[in-house]
């Protein structure tokens, strides 16, 4: 039998605050345990929470990106479970009626393209975290650091709508790059303030009703998510196929160990015993603050791959690779206003080539981003000109950056500095190609007889006479003229 897998993604994103969700604690990641806590986030009796405005604004913006529904009218509640980590013994999430919905992301793999329906977000409160090990030492019984209680979350609900695990890598990808761009979250997995769970459930291709589905937690990388689908369609497939039966349950991603185990049984909605919170009023949202908001969302990747390719003549490769970071894309785009607005589409793919070759290369190397250049924005734009422009050749460009990388500095008072100022005189150019010639016979006439390939020795060694200072164009030309002619 053909199976076909049925995958929906439930992603936990943690909004960029100051503060947490209900109180004034910071949301601050990596301070000492319970040292950002007050009677209100540690669940004390009688305290009140009091919404954070730039949760729901963070949240509202997400979801107008993902051409979500914004409901003017939503209400909190109460999920009650218990856990050590949840010292309320309930957690403050939302239920029937969400802030926003009915959304959809595109994604595209070598499968083909699909789109992915956006079920739900809704805006919920996070638990405690639980130590069972400091650093290698196993500890006999666990730890509770309540410093990530109440800080604010959205949970992005997809539809059943993903069948691989290339797709599911996919929609993550897409949702992190469009939740950045908003500057809502970092959206970095390390440090959990972006997690999934996956549930994942298969079916005979053709058949319209949804199998048992497990749901699959733990998995903190884009590559822990893949390969823990992967794995857990296939266990599924080997099940079946074998006689058993998939059983409704949360499931425990292991990476190293490459497998899925069984943690608990499945909870529904009832088992929570949603209520609505008696201490949150209903959340109300007028039309003008709902403008406002639309109003201040940035340009999001898509538009933004799309207006390089039309305005730079970017091939969808390189605009793809320079917006999938914003600030990658934001360090381009004030690379380029160095030149004139009628040269940019000119110089637009020697700014790409010189940004994500040898300035990412390097930054790759040092282990930082594009936040962590020691070459300001501006000045690698006015290296790419002076490339441009022909007052420099690429030998030496390749010169001056590494000066730049390394001490600093404007690549014109570099260029000026090393005498790296391009020659364009063909007279000069013609006095070293002759010196080149004449002391190279033997390749010399390997050219004359026919193997022309031979020139480029003779064209690297008149670079290193004139200092990698000669027009490379002039140089081939002129070697050309004398040997070819």
């Amino acid at each position: 039998m053909t199976w076909e897998a049925v995958i929906g993604l439930e992603v936990h994103v943690q909004i960029k605050t100051r503060s947490k969700l209900f109180c004034s604690c910071p949301a601050d990641f990596g301070s000492d345990p319970n040292s950002q806590i007050c009677p209100v986030c540690a669940g004390h009796p009688g305290v009140l929470p009091v919404l954070n405005r730039r949760a729901v604004e963070g949240l509202i913006k997400t979801a107008m990106a993902l051409g979500c529904k914004i409901n003017r009218r939503s209400v909190f509640a109460r999920k009650h479970y218990f856990y050590p980590d949840l010292p309320k013994a309930y957690q403050i999430s939302q239920y029937e009626l969400p802030l926003a919905g009915e959304g959809s992301l595109e994604v595209s793999t070598k499968e083909g393209a699909r789109v992915v329906g956006i079920e739900r977000i809704h805006l919920e409160e996070d638990a405690g975290k639980l130590l069972h090990a400091v650093g290698s030492r196993s500890l006999e019984g666990s730890l509770v650091d309540l410093n990530r209680t109440c800080v604010p979350l959205m949970e992005i609900v997809s539809k059943p709508d993903i069948r691989s695990a290339d797709e599911a890598g996919e929609y993550l990808e897409r949702l992190r790059d469009i939740v950045r761009y908003a500057g809502v979250s970092e959206c970095d997995m390390e440090k959990g303030s972006m997690r999934c769970d996956a549930n994942v459930s298969i079916r005979p291709f053709g058949q319209a009703a949804l199998g048992t589905k497990a749901e699959v937690k733990n998995m903190n990388s884009f590559r822990s998510v893949h390969d823990a689908v992967v794995h857990e369609i296939d266990r599924q497939i080997r099940l079946v196929e074998g006689g058993g039966r998939v059983v409704q349950e949360t499931r425990l991603w292991d990476q190293a160990e490459g497998t899925t185990r069984s943690m608990r049984s499945k909870e529904e909605a009832h088992d929570y015993r949603y209520f609505p919170d008696p201490d949150l009023p209903p959340m109300e949202l007028s039309d003008a603050q709902l403008e406002e908001w639309r109003r201040s969302l940035p340009e999001l990747p898509e538009a933004r791959r799309a207006r390089y390719e039309k305005d730079f003549g970017l091939s969808a490769y390189d605009a793809g690779v320079l917006t999938a970071d914003k600030p990658f894309a934001d360090y381009f785009e004030e690379a380029l206003s160095v030149f004139p607005a009628a040269d940019r589409k000119a110089a637009a793919k020697t700014l790409v080539n010189w940004l994500t070759t040898e300035l990412a290369g390097r930054l790759n190397a040092l282990k930082t981003d594009i936040s962590g250049s020691p070459v300001p924005a501006r000045s690698l734009g006015e290296l790419a000109r002076l490339v441009v422009g022909g007052a420099v050749n690429s030998k030496a460009a390749k010169m001056v950056f590494d000066e730049m990388f390394s001490a600093g500095g404007s690549p014109e008072e570099i260029v000026k500095k090393k005498g790296l100022v391009q020659v364009e005189d063909e007279g000069q150019i013609r006095a070293w190609v002759d010196d080149v010639v004449a002391a190279n016979p033997k390749i010399a006439a390997d050219v004359k007889g026919g193997k022309e390939a031979a020139i480029g020795s003779l064209v690297g060694q008149v670079m290193k006479k004139s200092s990698g200072r000669a027009n490379p164009v002039t140089v081939n030309k002129l070697l050309r003229q004398a040997l070819l002619h």
